[in-house]
Order: C-alpha cells, then structure tokens, then sequence
C-alpha cells in the first residue's frame, strides 16, 4: 500500500529529495524531506535554512540547525569548489500533512536533502532512512525501529538505513517484519554517503 506523497519506482527522487521515517501513535510513518534552494548574491546567503515549514516541533527545528551546520561542513570538506550555500537562499520542508511532528530521528535524513541538493544528486531510488546526527556527523539510535521498518516496506522502499546502536532493536525483530528490505547499519554520516551517493 502506498502512503506517501511520492511514489518510489526505479528512477531517482529529484535532488533534495529524501525519505525519512518517523514513529506516531499509531505507528511508524515514511515523511519524505524537501529542500528547494533559491540562488541569491553571495552577501545575502550562507545564514542557514531560511525558511523551515511542515509542522514541525522544536526538536525537530533544532535538527534541521544540526543538520545544516553538519552538511555545510561536508560539503566544504568533501567538495572543495561547491560554494552552493553561500550562493542560495533554503526552503526545507516536510510536507506529511498537518500533523506536528517532532522527536529527533531525521537529522540524517535532513542533512541528505541538504547535501543532495547542494550537490545536485539524487540518492539511490528506494531508500528510507532514520536516525538523529551529531554535529560531528555521529549517528544517533532512535526509537521505534520495528514501526519504522515496516512503513519502510509499506511505501516501496527496498534499502533502510538505521543507526549501528539499533542493530539489536532490528534484530530482535520478527522475520516477517525484516523480510524483503536490505538494512544497512551506520554510525557516522561518511557511510551514509557511501551507500546513497557512491
């Protein structure tokens, strides 16, 4: 069954573009994250995301900020000649309807649609993610694991990113719920390029 905005076939999600997963009370839902960026003059860019909009709670805002910071700092690093953000205004948006959502497990997925778009490439087509960044790129375990993995499967995703600290959640899963996704465990954001970019 699909349940999302968009719909994962064998083509790549437009640059920006990326599928996290968050848990609510009645389970585990995919939110895709949209980042569109507006050139603008040198002067007038590089504050950080501009404009945030989605229903987003605090926690949530405040991982967009890490996720930011971290995926400038990457690009730099990574990409010595982009000077994307310093040349763009950004608009990052999580447009699951207007349910508040809130908790910290998409930084990961945050600061993908950031560099995705800073350097114009899409991620591998049906791919969904969680996990909550560290400044220094560390990925962080979240809760909600087995919900999480099923929406995973529920929208059409065929490779799932979660944190190295979960891969015991994961394990203890039942075999129905594991069967036909392939999950990688990660512990710094390097790997999660790797496997989306590489």
């Amino acid at each position: 069954m699909q349940d999302t905005i968009y719909e994962f076939n064998d083509a790549p999600l437009p640059p920006g573009i990326v599928m996290g997963l968050a848990w609510n009370p009645l389970g585990g839902t995919p939110i895709f994250i949209e980042t569109a960026a507006i050139p603008t003059t040198m002067s007038e860019a590089g504050g950080g995301v501009n404009v945030i909009t989605g229903q987003l709670g605090s926690v949530m805002k405040e991982s967009v900020n890490i996720a930011y910071t971290f995926a400038r700092k990457f690009v730099t690093e990574n990409h010595k000649d982009n000077t994307f953000f310093k040349s763009h205004q950004l608009h990052l948006h999580v447009p699951e309807g207007a349910v508040e959502k809130d908790g910290p497990s998409a930084g990961v997925a945050m600061a993908t649609s950031l560099i995705s778009i800073a350097t114009n490439k899409s991620v591998k087509p049906r791919v969904a993610m969680t996990g909550e960044l560290s400044l220094t790129g560390k990925v962080l375990p979240v809760g909600g694991i087995k919900e999480k993995t099923l929406a995973a499967r529920r929208s059409g995703a065929e490779i799932v990113i979660l944190p190295q600290a979960n891969k015991r959640d994961f394990d203890e899963l039942p075999a129905h719920v594991k069967d036909n996704v392939q999950v990688f465990f990660v512990g710094d954001y390097h790997e999660v390029y790797k496997i989306l970019f590489t």
